[in-house]
């Protein structure tokens, strides 16, 4: 008669507690666990990005150009708003101070300010203002290889550094589908390219910069120069010659001048007449008299103009605040450097304004 223990022996290393069998059952166990966890993993994964694709879609198909009644953000990291936690400023200078660092206004992302590394956070960080606040956001890209031709405003980045920041600028915009966006790529650039005996450089550089930022709900225009400037055959010979008119909104003009906004309109209108179809936006932020005539660099008794969002018509989407009205044009007429804030500029500028204010 056989024991009990001897029936329910199987051969040699094989018994219920011998690892020989339970080993590879378990390693199964285990691989068959991490496949169902790749697989909900990959299935979540794809359904997050097709989620995404289709919001993207969504918003982009559900754009809307910059228009009249458009109103941008106020930069909670504008120059206006760092200078209020300065001292040095009188009360009238204080006070013209804090009223345009509440106007909306362009942000100018510069290498200076904002190089690579940093760029990408700010653009974040302002599209979440934007958001919070339901309002579009404006931004001045002006960190070109050769900027401004070694006049006041000269800098820029080498072609790598420009490349790869504008790739960090557009990441962070790809981010914010949802904000509207308005680009306006490298104020005076291409105006200033045939003086700079630079245009074939220049046209690729901003072709290369608008096709790194094809992201949605981002409208670009490039530099438009302004009344006082080329004609306006050259300027929209300029611009075909980026060969972007498929990608780009339009141009902007009148950027950190002063020429009058009927001047503007008319003369948007005969450059885009030579470009079938392009669009515009127009700077109105220190227009206010436009008396500078030919003068460019800090002209003295000059006014803010009209609010962004008041004016447009079938060409000219709108007009805005590009230049942030009280940072330099540069050093002339008693101004500090270009960009730099300057309070007694900003009080002269909003002299009507703040004393139609207080009446």
């Amino acid at each position: 008669m056989k024991r009990r223990s001897e029936r329910t022996r199987g051969p040699a290393g094989t018994g219920r507690g011998a690892p020989g069998i339970r080993a590879p059952r378990q390693r199964r166990r285990r691989v068959l666990v991490i496949v169902v966890i790749a697989v909900v993993i990959a299935l979540i994964v794809a359904l997050v990005m097709a989620v995404s694709a289709v919001q993207r879609w969504v918003f982009s198909a559900t754009a809307a150009s910059p228009a009249v009644g458009t109103v941008i953000l106020a930069p909670p990291l504008s120059k206006a708003r760092l200078a209020l936690d300065e001292s040095g400023m009188d009360a009238a200078q204080r006070d013209a101070t804090e009223y345009l660092s509440k106007q909306p206004t362009a942000y100018w992302l510069t290498p200076e300010q904002d190089p690579p590394g940093r760029a990408g956070r700010t653009v974040s960080a302002l599209t979440s203002a934007a958001r919070d606040q339901d309002v579009s956001l404006a931004l001045v890209i002006y960190g070109l290889p050769g900027r401004d031709c070694g006049n006041h405003s000269a800098g820029g980045l080498s072609e790598g550094e420009y490349h790869r920041w504008i790739d960090e600028i557009a990441t962070a915009l790809a981010a914010a589908p949802d904000v509207q966006k308005i680009v306006v790529l490298e104020p005076d650039s291409l105006a200033l390219a045939p003086q700079c005996d630079n245009v074939a450089e220049r046209a690729a550089q901003l072709r290369d910069a608008v096709d790194r930022l094809q992201v949605a709900r981002t409208w670009i225009y490039l530099d438009g120069g302004h009344s006082s400037w080329l004609s306006p055959s050259e300027m929209a010979d300029l611009i075909t010659r980026v060969d972007v008119a498929d990608r780009v909104r339009g141009f902007a003009t009148n950027v950190s001048n002063y020429q009058s906004t009927y001047d503007e309109f008319a003369y948007a209108h005969a450059v885009a007449a030579e470009l079938d179809g392009m669009h515009a936006i127009v700077d109105t932020s220190r227009n206010g008299v436009a008396s500078a005539g030919s003068e460019w660099c800090n002209p003295p008794g000059q006014r803010v103009g009209d609010p962004g969002g008041t004016y447009g018509d079938d060409v000219v989407d709108t007009n805005l605040w590009i230049k942030p009205p009280g940072e330099s044009d540069g050093p002339c007429q008693g101004g500090p450097a270009a960009g730099v804030w300057w309070p007694q500029a900003a009080q002269t500028l909003t002299a009507d304004v703040l004393t139609s204010d207080a009446q």
